[in-house]
């Protein structure tokens, strides 16, 4: 039997039911609240309100802890593949060998947009940012799919599902190409999906695409380490958007558009504008290392500590050895990369960052791993989209499958009381 929490409010006094989660989380179950007492909860930003029960994700911010469906990321980033991690979260467990393999083909068989798309592109400026493109495109998907898009027909959600994983990396690497003035790139489906993905935005039509397979291993695993993280900005908003009953295209849709700002999944692009910064300044690391310690000056790192981890992000751990392995390979020296290097060298070493836990988060490698790889800075943000993906589709999912009632938050009202309505012809100028 699980425990109760008392509030009391003046001379009242008001018993509420706790839920304990599976590793342990505690929640006070404050729905009765407002019935009984009148009150509501007030947590701007929701930075400690559960918004849902979810059997998804756990993350762990003191001990950096984080896993899918109970598996440890190390061991899915370590021996697993991106597409086999996409069925697990969405499918809630993970494939036996067959299962795996009629999976893969039928998201192979799916990669091909209808050609019809093709004229969405030449409709966007040449220098319209991927990210609005990704949005639109996405939301137009169903458009082709009209008959198909019932959000409680378990067959239908299962196909979109599957059209969702193959088509947006399809649809990302043409508004690469759109905005290069350069000819679209089919997907080859004779290539892994990292391997697919790379040729479809490096690869021309008048040579050989030859595919690296270090960057091929790197990119899987970023997308793996960008599944899921749990109820963050751009999930609550998939969550809220499909509690509407909204399909599923529309609310990946609103998802990329969440993701876009800078607060959320920008921040490995603004890691490398801040490299850009620095090396474009002669003063060099050390006085943005001492701006960065003084809390006066305004300054951050980007890329170094986290909002949840209060620990080493675990997902940093797993891309540092990608980053070192890509870096070591590479063919030519980027003065940029070498800035990261250093910086990240600092960092480790530093007693004050250490004690701040300041450490280089999973948005510093990505970044300079996008960077090595010749990714351009405004395509960071959609490959973060392409990694989150299947989270996104798994916890509306499963929102779905809860039959959570529609998102409709309380407020406070702190504006004017009631007052009379004043004819234009009689107000004061």
């Amino acid at each position: 039997m699980s425990d109760t929490a008392t509030l009391k409010i003046g001379n009242d006094t008001y018993t509420l039911p706790t839920i304990v989660g599976t590793e342990g989380e505690r929640a006070i179950d404050v729905k009765p609240l407002r019935r009984e007492s009148g009150h509501i909860t007030l947590d701007p930003g929701f930075l400690n309100t559960g918004s849902c029960r979810s059997e998804i994700t756990f993350i762990d911010g003191e001990r950096g802890v984080l896993r899918y469906r109970g598996y440890p990321i190390e061991q899915l980033a370590e021996q697993s593949s991106f597409l086999e991690v996409a069925y697990l979260l969405t499918q809630g467990a993970l494939p036996s060998p067959s299962a795996l393999t009629e999976w893969e083909q039928r998201i192979t068989r799916h990669t091909l947009v209808h050609e019809d798309m093709k004229r969405m592109y030449e409709a966007f400026p040449p220098n319209a940012h991927p990210m609005a493109i990704l949005s639109a495109a996405v939301s137009a998907l169903s458009t082709f799919y009209q008959d198909e898009v019932d959000p409680l027909d378990p067959d239908q959600v299962q196909i979109n599902t599957i059209r969702l994983l193959a088509k947006v990396p399809t649809i990302a690497a043409f508004s690469l190409k759109r905005s290069q003035g350069h000819r679209y790139t089919y997907p080859d489906n004779g290539l892994s999906y990292a391997g697919r993905l790379l040729k479809m935005m490096f690869g021309y039509g008048t040579e050989p695409y030859e595919l690296d397979e270090d960057q091929e291993s790197a990119l899987d695993k970023l997308l793996i380490l960008h599944a899921d993280h749990e109820q963050n900005c751009s999930t609550t908003t998939v969550r809220i958007v499909g509690s509407s009953k909204a399909n599923l295209y529309a609310s990946i849709s609103s998802g990329i558009s969440a993701l876009w700002g800078p607060l959320h999944g920008g921040a490995n692009q603004a890691v490398i504008e801040m490299l850009e910064t620095i090396q474009n300044d002669s003063d060099g690391i050390d006085k943005y290392v001492r701006l960065a310690r003084d809390k006066s000056s305004g300054f951050r790192l980007m890329g170094f500590g986290h909002r949840v981890y209060k620990s080493y992000d675990p997902r940093a751990k797993i891309l540092k050895g990608a980053a070192d392995k890509i870096l070591a390979g590479l063919g030519q020296k980027d003065p940029l990369l070498d800035v990261a290097r250093r910086l990240e060298e600092v960092a480790l070493e530093d007693s004050y960052f250490r004690e701040k836990n300041l450490y280089p988060n999973v948005d510093f490698y990505s970044g300079i791993i996008y960077r090595a790889m010749g990714i351009p800075v405004n395509m960071f943000t959609v490959m973060f989209a392409l990694g989150r993906l299947p989270g996104w589709i798994a916890h509306w999912r499963e929102g779905n499958e809860q039959g959570l009632p529609i998102g409709r938050p309380r407020q406070i009202y702190t504006g004017s009381g009631e007052r009379p309505y004043v004819p234009v012809g009689q107000r004061e100028e």
